[in-house]
């Protein structure tokens, strides 16, 4: 919903390639999305090989692939598209990414995985001095645009004309190094890769990828495919990897455990004040409602004294845009937030990135009674 609203300005398509879905997205896309271009694969065939897939179909100068679980501002590709066309040499533009805790995702701009810098990041010397920071760039600052080297591949934008000149996502390395990967094979054409800060977009990390055996067997193959097409490394620095990425794919799979709610109030920004007690019957505790999201406000709405506090944003009367400077300006105070998409039957969210994104299913009717959670 959220990219529909971003594109009506634009004229651009919509391709959905859905990799078999076992549940039913796919009736679901048509049921709602009738405009979308949905093109169904009778195998999961990996990340890479459904982007080129779908960028095949595409008839627009520029492409961007995004991940399913990402909300956009209103703003988001036009922005992007502006800034884009100031660059002559223009490779990949990424933007600045959040969670769904409002907290900014440092993978959103890096650089190049070398063995030294993947070893800084390994070994956690990136934390220790910004001598060892390449990893996540460090040379600019989130809220700072300038190149990088390594963009993320849940939010892409670029030429199709580049993506097609590089031979888009190397199908060969199923998941989790084809963006470094990517991101590298434009360097190496000559163009230069943007980190974008002016817009913002929330990247429910753990919807997309459960982190499990073939997570951490896809990350060891991930790894090892990118040094061995493009560095080549002795045998023992290639063990050495390989450790290394083994022990990391680990510590990320422990951090992704689903979190218990421990959600002591909640709070709903909406202008429909009726909206309360439906919520309150859903969740068997008091809401509290307000018409606008500012830290202020919502301060003096609820007593923090060692609370958790949920803010469940209406998007009915809230634009994602102002939802998501919301979220990044109180997400220092440690409140979670949940999004109420209008006109859908869905309250989405995650309370931080290790968190899997939620999805609350309600009764699609005008009062929006709230049914079960999956």
């Amino acid at each position: 919903m959220s990219v529909q609203n971003a594109l009506q300005n634009i004229d651009a398509e919509i391709i959905v390639v859905d990799n078999n879905s076992p549940d039913d997205s796919c009736a679901m896309i048509k049921q709602r999305f009738p405009q979308v271009t949905l093109i169904e694969n009778e195998e999961n065939s990996g990340f890479p090989k459904g982007n080129n897939i779908g960028v095949a179909k595409a008839k627009g100068e520029y492409i961007c692939i995004l991940n399913p679980d990402m909300v956009v501002a209103e703003d988001t590709f036009e922005k992007v598209l502006a800034f884009a066309k100031t660059k002559s040499d223009l490779g990949i533009v990424g933007v600045k990414l959040i969670d769904g805790a409002g907290k900014f995702l440092p993978e959103s701009k890096r650089g190049i995985p070398t063995p030294f810098v993947a070893f800084t990041k390994i070994t956690a010397l990136y934390k220790i001095s910004s001598v060892f920071g390449k990893y996540y760039a460090s040379h600019i600052n989130e809220n700072q645009t300038g190149k990088v080297e390594i963009l993320v591949g849940a939010f892409m934008v670029m030429k199709k004309a580049t993506y097609d000149e590089v031979g888009g996502f190397d199908e060969n390395c199923f998941m989790y190094a084809d963006d470094i990967d990517l991101s590298y094979m434009v360097l190496k054409s000559g163009k230069s890769n943007y980190y974008f800060h002016e817009t913002t977009v929330i990247h429910y990390k753990g919807e997309s990828t459960v982190r499990d055996e073939k997570y951490m067997q896809r990350f060891r193959e991930a790894m090892d495919f990118f040094y061995r097409k493009h560095f080549r490394v002795s045998f023992l620095f290639d063990v050495f990897m390989k450790t290394g990425a083994f022990f990391f794919s680990i510590i990320k799979q422990k951090q992704a455990v689903e979190i218990a709610d421990k959600t002591d109030e909640y709070l709903l920004v909406s202008n429909d004040k009726n909206r309360t007690r439906k919520v309150e019957n859903l969740l068997g505790k008091k809401v509290v409602t307000a018409d606008s999201a500012t830290k202020n406000t919502i301060n003096s709405l609820t007593n923090r004294s060692g609370k958790n506090i949920e803010i469940i944003f209406d998007n009915n009367y809230w634009s994602f845009q102002s939802i998501i400077e919301s979220m990044e300006a109180l997400r220092d105070a440690n409140y979670t937030f949940k999004i109420l998409p209008a006109n859908t039957g869905f309250i989405i969210g995650s309370n931080n990135s290790n968190d899997r994104g939620k999805i609350k299913k309600i009764i699609e009717s005008l009062n929006y009674e709230i049914e079960s959670e999956t």
